[in-house]
């Protein structure tokens, strides 16, 4: 199934599928948040270091397969396959947008 995401979110999944770690930052805002599970890394040194450790780290790519909108938000939902216990584990992604690039997410499985 092919998902209409808005640009950054697409950039950002892309680049995942690709384990490529700069391609994934590069959609984020410098001064954006990511909540994951309750855990908030802020800015992209603490970002870029959660997303080497958690995805490059585990081989973890994130395939969405629904999208819809929520309050202004964009909701993406969908497995994550990876070397991790579990695998594969259901995420839901929330994107805040701004000026085209990512400024939150909130990550939650």
């Amino acid at each position: 199934m092919s998902l209409q995401l808005p640009s950054p979110v697409a950039d950002y999944v892309a680049a995942n599928a690709r384990l490529d770690l700069d391609g994934m930052i590069n959609p984020i805002a410098a001064d954006a948040v990511l909540l994951d599970n309750g855990k908030r890394f802020a800015g992209h040194a603490e970002i870029r270091g959660l997303l080497k450790e958690m995805v490059v780290g585990l081989k973890a790519v994130f395939t969405p397969d629904t999208i819809r909108e929520e309050e202004g938000r964009v909701v993406v939902e969908g497995p994550a396959h990876g070397d991790f216990p579990g695998s594969p584990i259901r995420f839901t992604y929330r994107f805040d947008l701004e000026d085209d690039a990512i400024k939150v997410v909130e990550i939650t499985a």
